[in-house]
């Protein structure tokens, strides 16, 4: 029986309101014991974190603000997310990081907001959960400015090629795979670089509803992704680090546990 950890979902998501204690039972039946559950704004920070103590040693937070809402971003806000870190059911730091691709926020109002939070981070003693896209050199430039002060990070939901994920990990970061690997349009790069992604590094996660693989036979109506589809992305990293199934889910697992430091004194 697998015992996996999914670090990243976004379950207080609206498609989740109907039918969430289906899900989470649909998630520990396929060996889906854990889940962090992603903070994307504050208010979204609070409801991941009920969600949290209404399942204690099941579900897990993240506090932060996502690089879309970086607009959004003050003092309030900042002094809100520096509150919930005192919980301990909060295990990390984000999801913030810089979103070019999407540029629903200013480009400088995202790296002042990353900056902001990773100068929080520094302060809570907690990972960075962490988000880029087209955005590489802004965010390893911020980022090298605290990797002293900060207590680890992932970058979830990688989706870049070998070279970038070096640069993560010569920086200590571990690497977030999704079933973004699954996708034979756009994941041929992320394929290649986990070929070279050791297991000591490895996190997996669903980002559901998002990124459902688009090899899945058994598509869920509408198309939403969850947590019980993690076991699918486990296959597919297996098979681009040729390792079996088993160790690369005893690997994800562990790893998951030390960064976010999952014990007893988070329940």
């Amino acid at each position: 029986m697998l015992d996996l950890i999914d670090i990243g979902a976004n379950l207080t998501h609206e498609s989740f309101a109907a039918d969430r204690q289906a899900i989470l039972a649909r998630a520990a039946e396929a060996g889906v014991k854990r889940i962090i559950v992603t903070g994307t704004t504050l208010s979204a920070s609070r409801d991941a974190l009920q969600l949290a103590h209404d399942h204690p040693g099941r579900l897990y937070a993240t506090a932060g603000v996502h690089p879309h809402h970086a607009a959004e971003i003050d003092t309030e806000t900042l002094t809100g997310i520096r509150e919930l870190a005192a919980d301990p059911s909060i295990v990390a730091i984000g999801e913030c990081g810089l979103d070019y691709f999407r540029d629903y926020s200013p480009r400088q109002a995202q790296r002042d907001a990353f900056e902001k939070q990773l100068s929080l981070a520094a302060g809570t003693d907690k990972p960075v959960f962490l988000h880029q896209r087209e955005a590489h050199a802004d965010f390893v430039a911020l980022l090298k400015n605290v990797l002293g002060q900060i207590a680890g990070g992932v970058a979830h939901c990688f989706t870049g090629e070998r070279l970038e994920m070096k640069t993560y990990l010569d920086m200590g970061l571990y690497i977030g795979i999704t079933g973004w690997i699954c996708d034979e349009r756009r994941g041929e790069l992320l394929r290649d670089a986990a070929r070279y992604l050791p297991l000591d590094r490895l996190l997996l996660e669903t980002d559901a509803p998002y990124l459902l693989p688009r090899d899945l036979r058994d598509k869920p109506s509408g198309r939403r992704n969850e947590p019980s589809v993690l076991p699918h992305v486990l296959k597919a990293v297996a098979r681009c680090m040729r390792q079996p199934a088993k160790i690369v889910a005893e690997a994800a697992t562990q790893n998951s546990e030390l960064l976010f430091r999952l014990s007893e004194s988070n329940i």
